[in-house]
């Protein structure tokens, strides 16, 4: 499948999963239970998350080092919002559209493997992030605001050493996953996270490492049985 059918496949789940969770208003910046949705704040705080998987702080955890795997599934976390963000204002083709035209590589690459040297460059390696997090913060609803925000997502996929394709499949997973959440309770506080002593998070990651081709609908059917064996 080409990219902008994946993103559009991408943006149409997010749409669904806005609509099943939020309600018919939160395009109007409204859950149906009249809570408001700030889908920029929730960009910066997932953002947040993200910077610490870094060992930024000089106080504790000298030898420095990051944590690579929990970033990429935050970079996924933070596409949800903003592509909720962008699906405010555009239907899911014309975002898709957006979103492919609006791709843009990082002059910054974070290191596969830490080294000492890369305590000195912590500044630098933060700075996609902590770009995008400025700008998640800028109060402008303006057409162009928007291209730049999604310019900077993309600096920051591209920052981390995720390519399209590992974007998709974990975005495909964590939608899917989010998906069966809501189906199962999740809001209503009845939904069991951790699945005989594992998080649901976990057991998704070992789903897609095993099959990484796998379908939305065979993932959701595979949950579902492995869900029906949590004590």
């Amino acid at each position: 499948m080409e990219r902008g059918k994946k993103l559009e496949e991408m943006f149409a789940l997010q749409n669904r999963l806005n609509d099943d969770t939020n309600g018919p208003k939160w395009r109007e910046g409204v859950t149906k239970q009249g809570k408001v949705i700030n889908w920029k704040r929730c960009i910066v705080m997932e953002t947040a998350e993200l910077i610490d998987s870094f060992s930024w702080k000089h106080w504790k955890n000298i030898e420095g080092g990051i944590d690579l795997e929990n970033i990429r599934i935050e970079m996924v976390d933070i596409w949800h919002f903003v592509m909720s963000y962008v699906l405010r204002f555009k239907d899911p083709k014309a975002a898709a559209k957006l979103a492919l035209a609006t791709w843009k590589e990082s002059a910054v690459r974070l290191p596969q493997r830490w080294s000492e040297a890369d305590n000195g460059r912590i500044e630098e390696l933060l700075s996609p992030f902590e770009d995008l997090m400025a700008l998640a913060l800028v109060k402008s609803e303006d057409p162009l605001y928007m291209e730049e925000l999604l310019e900077q997502f993309w600096e920051c996929v591209d920052a981390v050493g995720m390519d399209f394709d590992q974007l998709y499949r974990l975005y495909i997973g964590k939608n899917a996953l989010n998906q069966f959440r809501q189906q199962h309770g999740y809001k209503e506080g009845y939904y069991k996270k951790l699945w005989n002593g594992r998080e649901d998070n976990a057991v998704l990651q070992e789903i897609l490492a095993t099959d990484p081709d796998i379908t939305y609908e065979k993932l959701l059917d595979r949950l579902e049985d492995l869900y029906a064996t949590v004590e």
